[in-house]
């Protein structure tokens, strides 16, 4: 890999050199990040998975309970106790310093299920034994303060209509990955803190006119529902109305070149739960590592 960073490119029959490498966050650091991390996995296979014969056993993974989740070069290892979690962290620092890499220290925490941890936008916590997964705050806090940027500062001399399609270009993509999770709590209080701020902005528009005057030329009814930031050509997604559709858990197993059936009936399963919850009928097919412990 390190040959591939520093080899170039050829453009037009000339050779450019790769000198700076690529920016963090960039479409292929991610690429980068999981040829790193390969091996981790059989890593931890080896050291609590495995028999005397070194076969994995199902009953050594239960005893322990040493999973890794990663996505990029963010993961998650779970262990049963604080101390194998501690155990976990050197042997992760062991196996990066290999590669050139450090495990961050701000960034890596140790944390009991109980108490929870954030990985991916979402925050893992349980409740009185159960596992409850939910946006985190600061994925709440980055997307009211991006919408608070879009109302206040670049729309204040937007159109009404430009303003509604801007934020529902946000909302329409922060609902779609959470909407999946525990987020109707979240919903709600993102949907009172974007009317507030479509107030101020209302005010900011027609300072000598009253409440009532902002409301009634901005919110309207529409579709028998009160109240709407709508125009002729955009209506404001109300978050309020997003139903949560529950993630069906795949079968890790399966493939979609050998299994085809399995994904059919999955896919009407689903659209079948949409339709449900949407009261309509049945729809034809179409930078953070954390080391937890605790049951």
């Amino acid at each position: 890999m390190r040959q591939f960073l520093k080899s170039g490119f050829i453009y037009e029959g000339k050779l450019f050199p790769t000198d700076t490498g690529s920016p963090q966050g960039g479409a292929i650091s991610s690429l980068y990040a999981n040829m790193t991390l390969d091996g981790l996995e059989k890593l931890i296979h080896d050291k609590y998975h495995r028999n005397s014969k070194g076969k994995i056993e199902n009953h050594y993974r239960a005893k322990t309970k040493v999973n890794l989740v990663r996505y990029a070069d963010d993961f998650i290892i779970t262990a049963n106790t604080k101390e194998i979690a501690e155990e976990l962290k050197d042997i992760v620092s062991q196996f990066l310093e290999n590669r050139g890499l450090t495990l961050s220290e701000e960034k890596t925490m140790i944390t009991h299920i109980d108490d929870g941890f954030d990985f991916l936008g979402w925050t893992f916590r349980k409740f009185k034994g159960k596992l409850i997964v939910k946006p985190s705050r600061n994925s709440i806090k980055s997307l009211i303060r991006k919408c608070s940027t879009i109302i206040l500062k670049e729309g204040k001399a937007s159109t009404q209509s430009d303003l509604i399609r801007r934020l529902n270009q946000i909302i329409r993509g922060w609902t779609n990955y959470h909407k999946h999770v525990v987020a109707s709590k979240a919903f709600s209080y993102i949907n009172n803190t974007l009317y507030l701020l479509l107030q101020r902005w209302a005010k900011h528009r027609h300072p000598n006119k009253n409440q009532w005057w902002r409301l009634n030329k901005y919110w309207h009814e529409k579709d028998g529902k009160p109240w709407v930031f709508t125009t002729d050509e955009y209506t404001l997604i109300n978050l309020r109305r997003i139903n949560i559709v529950r993630h069906p858990k795949l079968q890790i197993s399966k493939t979609p070149f050998l299994d085809e059936d399995y994904f059919i009936k999955r896919r009407l399963k689903l659209l079948a739960f949409v339709a449900a919850s949407n009261g309509e009928e049945m729809l034809e097919p179409y930078e953070r590592e954390t080391l937890t412990y605790g049951s």
